[in-house]
């Protein structure tokens, strides 16, 4: 009854998402299929970190529990460095049955360090698959567009954005210390997407992406984590600017700036043989234990190898953090690798319970899975 409900529930969402397009609201959109997924298998995975928000000159290899992180290559040219910023985007390589794949998941804050860290590692635009976006924060979407402008022409001419729903493109602003004012933190633009011809694929539900990857779908909120406060959203568009939330929020909302509760953030994941599940969180806002039982729930697969990413604990009290780590250490991870807002306190602690699980990046590394 639960998965018919949530179904019918979304075809309802479909219908009010193609209908707004239908209208001229928006063009270049996709809605991912709600039927149940079969997941695919790679042999090998690796995760370039393009931008983080430390990069360490002298990071030295590291191996545990079957992944093995290098070091960022040196570049010859002593005037030219990698530079890191608040924000996270990884490249992701695979390969099944002798294929490979290439997809681009987030774009960083800004599109200067990301087109430069591009460059300095040597990655080729020409080779990407997919791009993916995580949720709807400036610091993951904020280099897209400078990006495409750069390298559209090298990117499949049907390219499609995965996007974890609606919600992903609705307006977002921060508060400021006096109650009542918000300051401008950016909405994802579907209008500069659809021109430059990138369709958007809203994966509401869990969708195979480029034949390699999946995507959770909405997260399930069923663990004891809760969404640490950051910040507001705005359920309004304006112009094609913004999110249709009327398919998946009470008609009162519509309009109101209200506490982000990201409702369809959504993250990437990878079936690697004899291995297990990687899970990848950019941010994790809606709980990185949650994301991680959504896909062994949409999977069928229960064997977690890695946990990835962003996990959003840097704000997090120490009783909070104390428990949630104990929650990630049930789930029996072979390795725990923290990212951009996990935060200091989440890597010490992690370490306190987890020991030589945690492998910690920069900006640069390259992390190799099932090889």
């Amino acid at each position: 009854m639960a998965q018919d409900l949530a179904r019918r529930d979304f075809l309802k969402g479909s219908a009010a998402i193609a209908g707004a397009a239908a209208a001229g609201a928006f063009s270049c959109v996709e809605i991912a299929s709600a039927a149940p997924i079969e997941v695919p298998t790679v042999d090998k995975l690796s995760i370039r970190v393009l931008v983080d928000s430390s990069y360490d000159l002298f990071f030295k290899p590291k191996q545990a529990g079957g992944v093995t992180i290098a070091p960022p290559p040196r570049t010859a040219d002593y005037q030219k460095s990698l530079h890191n910023e608040w924000g996270l985007s990884l490249w992701l390589e695979s390969e099944a049955k002798g294929a490979q794949r290439t997809l681009m998941l987030d774009y960083g804050y800004t599109p200067e360090v990301l087109l430069n860290n591009m460059a300095l590692v040597g990655v080729d635009p020409a080779k990407i698959d997919a791009l993916i976006v995580s949720h709807g924060h400036y610091d993951h979407f904020g280099g897209l567009n400078g990006f495409l402008d750069k390298f559209r022409d090298k990117l499949p001419a049907d390219v499609k954005l995965y996007a974890g729903g609606e919600d992903n493109f609705c307006h977002r602003v921060s508060a400021t210390p006096t109650k009542g004012q918000f300051t401008d933190f950016g909405t994802l633009d579907r209008r500069q997407l659809a021109a430059q011809r990138v369709t958007t694929v809203l994966c509401e539900t869990p969708t195979v992406i480029a034949g390699h990857a999946f995507t959770t779908g909405k997260i399930n909120r069923r663990s004891i984590e809760r969404v640490l406060p950051n910040t507001w959203v705005e359920f309004s568009m304006k112009d094609g600017l913004g999110c249709n939330a009327s398919h998946y929020l009470p008609a009162e909302l519509e309009g109101k700036i209200v506490p982000d509760e990201h409702i369809h953030e959504h993250a990437t994941c990878f079936n690697v043989r004899d291995f297990g599940l990687v899970v990848i969180s950019s941010c994790g806002h809606v709980g990185i234990v949650n994301s991680v039982k959504q896909a062994q729930e949409v999977s069928g697969i229960q064997k977690v190898h890695a946990i990835v990413g962003g996990f959003h604990l840097g704000p997090a009290p120490k009783d909070y953090l104390t428990e949630v780590v104990a929650e990630i250490k049930k789930l029996d991870p072979d390795v725990l690798i923290p990212m951009h807002c996990s935060g200091l306190n989440f890597v010490q602690e992690a370490t306190a319970q987890m020991g030589d699980k945690v492998l910690v990046t920069t900006t640069g590394s390259r992390l190799s899975f099932g090889i």
